[in-house]
């Protein structure tokens, strides 16, 4: 079999997934079942894998399921107590104080609360505890969802105090023993790399999240609304990247998406309680609720600030997140001694039914435990009744039900593509046969597409850990075959891998329940593939003109797409003023007319 036939045959159970979730818009209670279907039948029959491991795979992805199910219940919890506290109540009135522009509040949450948790615990936390926030704020779910997965893009090389590069790059790379210089050294140059890259696309994420926000979500459906607080946008991107791009440099890995997401927040808010670089009494904000499609609303139902149940100050309604926060920071340093107390206690079946197989799972470690820790100290820090509580817990309980036939579903289904290898058949894992025939059809303008592999990877599996993990050899054999310094070309892995998880089903599957929103997954990743393709297009392109630049010149095809992009942006800002009024002049025409 020719490698562009295995190639393909790789792609079909992404091609179901695209097809039935986003193009036929089938909830992922559907889709993935069928999507399991198809990656099962290649592997058994095509790849000829042995019954027994893609069985050991599905039961691997059964066990993930249930892991990914425990923080997503674990988030949720922390949303319904908040709101049965009355917490919510007082965060929200807090964000008002600070600014009533929606486009500043998802920046100040989103991107940069956002970059912070990322930083911190990765592997999905951010969306678990942005996305409930945003919606305690009075966003619409769906509003929520598509802001808490665009963001899932710059800081996710350096998520998990590092662990996309420190264990995915570096094991990767480490399986190849005739690689001359030192594995953790090559990863710390990789790491400044990914950073660069980062910086350069991630600065229009905040722009793009807005832009999406008020043309999808609101009132007037207008992309001008959103474009109208560039400034700020730009303003918020760099107060993260800027020291994201240095720490990523000067000290390694481990915390650029941590220092960048809090030393933003601490500019960026600062910068928003005094108006700076907004426009001038131009609040934006959704339209009434009861004019809201009923398609963006939540199971998870938001009280009013008027139903506050008691007198609390902003302080005391932050601490639940401000020891959210100081949790998953204390318990991922390794220079602290408890992340080692907290990981002694590991549940592992090694070998499932025989096979080369494992699964395992770290109860303290994992965000959920330190949702429902937090959950219980907000119990008594809010002096609760135990009603309220227990109301919170049943919520929690429903709502994550709904989640789990999507899971149960997708994950084995990532587990047995991404366990395809060593069948009869001689074949490789399909991830790896996918990007052979990808490199095969593309030669020296593979950087263009290097991005892309990653992408898929992180698409599939859920993780740039695991997307890096399962490509950055092969991206480093690539570039040493074109004749490219291959360090570039795994950072292009990285970046893409980051950027796949706007778009990745299960990922999309979890932060969706987190607010009720079950069922809608293909129409979120209607959305949010618009800055995933940006994201892997233009990284490619800078890519290519960097691994390049002393072969080709400045004049080629990446500069030509990375000049495209960036005065498309700049045109779009210039001309914006002129769109916006006419976009306010229709609408004042039509208010007339029904009138």
């Amino acid at each position: 079999m020719t490698t562009g036939w295995l190639a393909f045959m790789s792609l079909l159970p992404i091609i179901v997934v695209g097809v039935l979730l986003v193009g036929m818009r089938m909830p992922a209670s559907k889709a993935m079942p069928i999507s399991f279907l198809v990656a099962a039948g290649l592997s058994l029959f095509i790849w000829q894998v042995p019954v027994k491991q893609v069985t050991a795979a599905s039961i691997n992805g059964l066990i993930t399921a249930g892991t990914l199910l425990y923080i997503i219940f674990g988030a949720i919890l922390l949303l319904n107590t908040l709101q049965e506290s009355g917490g919510m109540s007082v965060i929200r009135q807090g964000f008002t104080d600070i600014s009533p522009d929606r486009r500043v509040q998802v920046i100040i949450i989103a991107w940069l609360f956002g970059s912070f948790i990322e930083g911190a615990a990765g592997f999905g936390t951010p969306a678990a505890v942005a996305v409930p926030l945003l919606v305690g704020l009075g966003f619409p779910a769906m509003a929520a969802v598509v802001s808490g997965m665009v963001i899932q893009s710059t800081p996710v090389s350096f998520g998990a105090v590092g662990t996309p590069m420190l264990v995915g790059i570096q094991s990767g790379l480490a399986a190849d023993t005739t690689i001359s210089t030192d594995v953790l050294t090559l990863t710390t140059v990789i790491g400044g790399q990914t950073a660069i890259i980062h910086a350069i696309s991630g600065t229009l994420i905040p722009l793009f999240v807005v832009a999406l926000m008020t043309r999808f979500f609101g009132k007037n459906k207008s992309f001008s609304e959103g474009l109208q607080i560039w400034k700020f946008a730009l303003f918020s991107a760099l107060a993260m990247t800027i020291p994201y791009v240095i720490v990523a440099n000067l000290l390694g890995p481990e915390f650029p998406s941590m220092t960048g997401g809090l030393a933003g927040l601490l500019i960026v808010v600062f910068a928003a309680k005094k108006g700076l670089l907004l426009p001038k009494n131009k609040v934006w904000d959704f339209d009434q609720k009861s004019s809201w499609n009923p398609e963006w609303v939540g199971t998870v139902k938001v009280q009013d600030l008027s139903l506050a149940k008691k007198k609390m100050s902003l302080f005391r309604a932050w601490l639940p997140y401000m020891l959210i926060g100081l949790f998953l920071v204390l318990s991922r340093l390794d220079m602290l001694p408890f992340r080692g107390w907290i990981t002694s206690w590991e549940l592992n079946w090694n070998g499932i039914l025989g096979t080369e197989i494992s699964a395992s799972f770290q109860p303290l470690f994992s965000p959920g435990t330190t949702f429902i820790v937090v959950t219980i100290l907000t119990f008594f820090l809010h002096r609760m009744n135990v009603s309220a509580y227990k109301i919170a817990l049943a919520r929690s309980v429903r709502t994550t039900l709904l989640a789990s036939v999507a899971l149960i579903f997708t994950v084995p289904m990532v587990q047995v593509f991404l366990q395809s290898g060593g069948g009869s058949a001689g074949f490789e894992r399909m991830p790896i046969e996918l990007a052979n025939g990808i490199a095969q059809l593309t030669g020296e303008a593979y950087p263009l597409f290097a991005t892309i592999i990653g992408g898929l990877g992180a698409f599939i599996a859920g993780s740039n850990t695991v997307s890096n993990m399962m490509f950055a050899l092969f991206q480093y054999d690539v570039g040493t075959q074109i004749g490219v310094n291959p360090t570039w070309v795994v950072a292009l892995q990285a970046v893409g891998g980051a950027a796949g998880n706007m778009i990745c089903v299960h990922n999309v599957v979890a932060a969706s329940a987190v607010v009720g929103l079950v069922g809608k997954e293909g129409v979120i990743i209607r959305k949010t593939i618009f800055p995933f393709l940006y994201y892997v297009v233009f990284s490619g392109a800078i890519g290519y003109t960097i691994v390049w630049y002393h072969e080709k010149g400045l004049f080629h095809v990446g500069t030509i797409i990375v000049s495209l992009i960036v005065f498309s942006v700049l045109y779009l800002v210039a001309t914006n003023p002129k769109r916006l009024k006419k976009t306010f002049v229709h609408v004042n025409h039509t208010n007339s007319f029904f009138k």
